[in-house]
């Protein structure tokens, strides 16, 4: 009897270790998969929609946003200790450029072999503003349009393993931004020439790329603080050349824009700057057809 009872036990002894042994054979199998994955990290929201878009279907890809969705622009931004743990293991990081992530000195300083993706490289229609690019491109479809391939770009010669499923993927979105180009185009055709204040910098080139001339005001968007003198001058300066159109971005503080509405009777348009949102691929194009009817009412 305790003879059978040793048989017994030693093959439940073997029966554990046979069960540990495949058990970790899974796990470590998982974790080197996971980690030989090609890690691409992008700066912040806009730029993350544009890579998810890429990326769709893509093999062994991790695809991860390092700042919040809900931080908005990335000016004066300072990166935080979960940032950095997320680009610890990145092969790429995908930005926006034009000097909008004032931190990638220090990251590079950190992580000297990551290689960098500047989204806006081929965009020839910067703006210049108080000495300064405004680096607000993706507002214009345009320019988005030269970001996603660009973007694409970089991934194919960094990650050629997905390189078709790359470009398919450019291909299919290029062609719906196209389209809600043209709807811009032809919808809007009456705003060529018409002038509009600006109490964000971010719609500067969406302004130009409808035709309108917009006149860029510097604001803290939280405050919507002007000095008593610029508000004067800027009241002045909207009577006197018939400008009746206010935007400002759908989240910013009113105030400024509800002053200078009630003294020139303009309207005011909450736009969308596409800085937050939703994390769908198809984010950016909701957005700027929300953007593209409220700029039908003027």
């Amino acid at each position: 009897m305790k003879k059978k009872w040793n048989i017994l036990l030693i093959l439940a002894v073997i029966l554990v270790l046979v069960v540990s042994i495949v058990i970790y054979k899974n796990i470590t199998k998982e974790n080197t998969k996971e980690d030989n994955n090609f890690k691409i990290v992008t700066t912040f929201y806009p730029i993350y929609i544009m890579a998810e878009n890429i990326t769709q279907g893509a093999k062994n890809v991790d695809l991860i946003n390092m700042t919040d969705i809900n931080v908005g622009c990335l000016h004066d931004y300072n990166l935080s200790t979960t940032d950095m743990k997320k680009i610890e293991n990145a092969d790429l990081i995908i930005q926006n450029g034009l000097g909008l992530e004032n931190f990638m000195d220090k990251i590079l300083n950190t992580y000297s072999d990551i290689k960098i993706v500047d989204s806006s490289s081929n965009i020839t229609n910067k703006v210049e503003e108080n000495g300064e690019i405004n680096n607000h491109i993706w507002t214009s479809i345009s320019n988005y349009i030269a970001q996603v391939e660009e973007i694409a770009n970089g991934l194919t010669e960094s990650n050629p393993e997905n390189a078709n499923i790359y470009e398919q993927n450019k291909n299919n979105y290029i062609e719906k931004l196209e389209n809600l180009q043209s709807k811009y185009e032809t919808e809007l055709s009456n705003l060529k020439g018409k002038k509009a204040i600006c109490l964000n910098e971010a719609f500067t080139y969406l302004t130009k790329e409808v035709g309108m001339e917009s006149i860029s005001v510097q604001t803290n968007h939280d405050e919507s603080s002007l000095s008593a003198e610029k508000m004067k001058n800027l009241i002045s300066q909207m009577k006197n050349e018939n400008i009746d159109v206010i935007i400002v971005d759908s989240d910013d503080n009113l105030q400024t824009a509800q002053t200078l509405s009630k003294e020139t009777e303009a309207k005011i348009l909450k736009l969308k700057s596409g800085l937050t949102g939703e994390t769908n691929k198809d984010a950016y194009i909701q957005l700027m057809n929300e953007n593209l009817e409220i700029l039908k009412t003027i």
